[in-house]
């Protein structure tokens, strides 16, 4: 019953019939509703429907319970549908079935939910037999109606629907649905409903009136479960968004001989090539394909099977890709050889597709450059240089097996059966490699596929909800391995032959579809040509710099290749690691200013080597060198328990002795170093400050190999920059005694060389009296990593366990470790950059915190004024398109 509207605020029309929309309206329709009411405008062959509204759904969210007058209107827009459907929705004789599906702004493929066939009961399920003269369609229809709802609408779990399916198939000694009999499915229903009885303790609702409005209910829910959450915060969606509901009129794919569904893309998907890609299943209902149940047919096998078909539906996406000017996924579903179009949408691609169908939209004239530039997310610029099997290490004695090759890459991990163990243990780049290998996956795998380096199923195909992940989110992807028998009980697989169990090593080659027992050698991806033209274009767009941080000739040239204007951070601490250590330690621990003199004499001629090299790779670029900063504690851990240990032993066995007494010594130097905060001890500034000797021998071999690079006709740009500055004190004592290095060198060398001394900004303290340290300093440099830990008063080291909890109780929107914080962070940041250009209007100012690397932090520092943004290697074009994105005043991942 409706309720008065005056009890909801502000009161708005909730209901459109497709009719009435366009693509324009994704805000308020989501994005499928738009395109429903964008084609049926166009006259394409759409079944009738309407769109209730994202306000509708804000409004469910926020009352809890459907807004008032909501249900009054989708009764006068069922009206419609009947109306043109010629059909009556509950009517015994002609009954309409409908379709209910989500539909956000932004797509969320498989993360929301859908019921098919709503309408059914006993009543219209007699009056669909006697319409269709098919009873063995009407209860296929009817199952999957009670399964649908059931699950999705009345909570049962849908474990129990496919255990009860796989028992009939047993019963009757069938192999797969299509086999099943009319008396199968009709058993099969009434088993349904006792089970949907003995789980909710109620009768299954018949009216088909309260079925929607139920079914709407769900629908809006779903935008809240825990899959459609972790899926929104993996793409930077808001919460606040909501999502519409579709409700369209049912056609039907499982109505027998010359009946199907399918999922085609204008263009693959996985490589960008224009030709028709997809899959289609004979007799079956859309959710079969992306629900991956059966392996399906390539959408080459319906142009020899129905041409007409084949021929009609090529020419309507290819419409519809020109009319968007955009890669189209389209569904459809063909009712005894008539096609119906369910759904458009911009297609989810891998990232190197993604670049090559911008690069050839443009020179095909379908879109501008700068369309392009806008079109392609930072994030996809990583899957372009995704790693690949090296060549020569595919061991067919390895061979696993063949699947469809579903998401582009290579990715080598131990085997786990499950999301919540891939999220337990996996993480790429933080926890352990996994492979995660299940039957099929689900949209309650999302979390367990993000955490995973590669996926494996046995179903689906490459239109399966495994597939449009993989592609989106850069993972590796064999899908469709049917030989793949999975025991998740005993955590075993076997495989032609194979049997591994849960831990083992697994290698998964998603651009052939191989799979291989082990671990097979990858290497990194490698820039295309189509890349390479991309990434001029994004550099002809962008104002911001983009520099790169390395700490070895190695990571420079790597970072030149991938489009490093130079180099923003040089941390010359690892460079005293490895086979240094002990020149190190003994400098660090010297008691006398000659000890550590010598330590310094035999480390100077090594870094030295470090920065010739350097400064020849980067010929006239800028190099940004941090004198040593490291927590001392680093260059001490296993010494000092390997001493103590020896100390123990020694008072045992030698007692007395001259070793103990060294050993002891040793100890004693080590336990005074001994910090109860490193991270806030003896580092940075205060280090040189103490202990100058130490950065005047850094400086003296910047300065030496620069001087040795000018002799060749290099001509070397050193920015030196000095960590953790607090005080325009600090910088001006340590600054005055380096300059008398560097013009001592120039003098020895008599070579002119171009230098400047400048901060690293990371101490909440120096972004408020930047303005005075700005006088001692020819640049800044925010060192985010260290700016966010001291602001927040959090050691990222430390600190996972409570940044994870934040976030799941909805106290941090996201890990300001990862992005920068603008309220915070941010604010602190601008207050520096102010105070600096008042004191030094030109001086240049950057940002070599790994933020530098995160598309979000690189619009703000855009918005800043900063000169130029640091990231990893690997990060350079992700930081160059965020950049350009900036530029563009293209909407940032945060804004979404």
């Amino acid at each position: 019953m409706d309720h008065p509207s005056s009890t909801t605020a502000p009161l708005t029309r909730r209901v459109f019939a497709f009719a009435e929309g366009d693509r324009e309206q994704s805000a308020l329709l989501g994005g499928k509703g738009a395109n429903l009411a964008e084609m049926t405008r166009l006259g394409l062959p759409v079944p009738p429907g309407f769109t209730i509204t994202t306000d509708a759904c804000r409004d469910y969210l926020r009352l809890g319970r459907l807004p008032d007058g909501l249900i009054k209107a989708v009764r006068a827009a069922l009206q419609a549908v009947e109306q043109e459907t010629g059909k009556g929705f509950g009517d015994a004789d002609n009954p309409l079935l409908v379709s209910v599906r989500s539909g956000a702004k932004f797509s969320m493929p498989g993360m929301m939910d859908t019921v098919l066939n709503l309408g059914l009961n006993d009543k219209t399920l007699h009056g669909l037999i006697r319409l269709t003269g098919d009873e063995r369609f009407a209860y296929d229809a009817y199952r999957r109606f009670l399964a649908m709802f059931g699950e999705i609408v009345l909570g049962v779990q849908g474990a129990l629907f496919e255990e009860l399916l796989r028992k009939q198939r047993e019963q009757l000694g069938v192999a797969t649905d299509t086999q099943m009999t009319t008396e199968g499915w009709r058993d099969l229903t009434r088993r349904y409903l006792r089970l949907i009885e003995s789980q909710t303790e109620t009768a299954f609702p018949s009216d088909p009136l309260r079925q929607l409005e139920l079914a709407i209910e769900a629908v809006f829910k779903s935008w809240n479960t825990e899959r459609a959450i972790a899926y929104r915060r993996a793409t930077r969606i808001a919460d606040d968004l909501g999502t519409a509901v579709n409700v369209q009129a049912m056609v039907f794919g499982n109505a027998g001989e010359g009946s199907g569904t399918g999922v085609v893309f204008t263009r693959n998907p996985s490589t960008g090539e224009r030709r028709l890609f997809g899959e289609y299943l004979e007799n079956a209902q859309g959710e079969d394909v992306v629900a991956g149940v059966r392996t399906p047919l390539d959408i080459g096998q319906l142009e020899k099977r129905a041409p007409a078909i084949y021929t009609q539906l090529r020419e309507l996406a290819e419409r519809l890709e020109q009319h968007y000017r955009e890669m189209q996924d389209v569904e459809f579903t063909v009712e005894r050889g008539r096609l119906y179009l369910l759904q458009c949408r911009g297609g989810k691609r891998s990232g190197m597709a993604a670049v090559a169908i911008a690069v050839d939209m443009v020179k095909e004239k379908l879109i501008t450059r700068e369309d392009a530039v806008r079109r392609i997310q930072p994030e996809q610029l990583v899957q372009c240089l995704h790693s690949r099997l090296k060549e020569g290490v595919a061991d067919k004695a390895r061979l696993v097996g063949t699947g469809l090759n579903a998401g582009p890459g290579a990715a080598v991990g131990q085997i786990v059966f499950d999301a919540e163990t891939a999220v337990r243990i996996g993480k790429p780049g933080r926890g352990e490699e996994v492979i995660l290998v299940r039957r099929q996956t689900s949209p309650d795998d999302l979390p367990g596929m993000l955490a995973a380096t590669g996926v494996l199923t046995a179903e689906g195909g490459r239109t399966s909800h495994a597939a449009l992940v993989a592609r989106q989110f850069g993972i590796p992807t064999v899908c469709g391995l049917r030989e793949l028998e999975i025991d998740e009980e005993r955590r075993l697989v076997h495989c032609n032959g194979h049997a591994l169990r849960e831990g083992d090593w697994l290698t998964v080659d998603g651009t052939t579809g191989a799979v291989y027992f082990g671990r097979l050698a990858t290497e990194s991806g490698k820039v295309t040509p189509k890349f390479q033209e991309f990434m001029n274009w994004v550099d002809e767009l962008r104002t911001l710099g983009v520099r790169a941080n390395a700490d070895t000739p190695e990571q420079a040239k790597e970072a030149l290749e991938f489009g490093a204007e130079g180099i923003g951070l040089c941390r010359t601490e690892h460079m005293f690691l490895g086979a240094r250590l002990p020149l190190v330690q003994q400098m660090i621990l010297a008691r006398t200013p000659a000890q550590r003199q010598r330590a310094l004499d035999r480390l100077l001629p090594l870094q030295r080597g470090d920065f010739e090299q350097i400064f020849r790779t980067l010929g006239a670029r800028p190099v940004t060198i941090r004198l040593i900063d490291p927590p001392l504690h680093e260059f001490f851990s296993d010494l000092e328990a390997d001493t103590r240990r020896a100390v123990l032993a020694l008072r045992v066995i030698e007692p007395g002795s001259r070793k103990l007494a060294r050993r002891e010594r040793l100890l004693l130097r080590l336990e005074d170093l001994h910090e109860a905060n490193p991270m806030m001890g003896l580092r940075g500034v205060r280090l040189s400050l103490l202990h100058p000797e130490i950065v005047a021998m850094q400086v003296r071999a910047i300065m030496e190999a620069a001087a040795m690079a000018e002799l060749d006709g290099v001509r070397p740009h050193v920015e030196i920059m000095i960590p953790l500055v607090g005080m325009a004190s600090e910088l001006r004592a340590i600054r005055g005694h380096l300059e008398s290095v560097v013009q001592q060198v120039l003098k020895e060398t008599g070579q002119r060389v171009e230098y400047r001394f400048g901060s690293m900004i990371e101490v909440p303290r120096a972004c408020l009296v930047a303005e005075d340290i700005a006088r001692e300093a020819d640049f800044f440099s925010f060192g985010t990593n260290d700016l966010t830990q001291l602001t927040y008063a959090l050691s990222r080291d430390d600190a996972g366990p409570i940044v994870r909890q934040y976030l799941a109780d909805g106290i941090f929107d996201f890990d300001p470790t990862e992005r920068i914080d603008r309220e915070g962070v941010g604010r602190l940041m601008a207050m520096a950059i102010e105070g600096a250009r008042r004191t030094k209007p030109k001086i240049k100012i950057g940002i070599c915190g790994e933020h530098g690397g995160d598309p979000d932090s690189v619009h703000f520092c855009h918005t800043l004024g900063l000169d130029y943004v640091s990231c990893s290697p690997r990060r350079v074009p992700v930081a160059r398109l965020a950049a350009a994105h900036a530029a563009l005043a293209v909407e940032g991942p945060a804004d979404r």
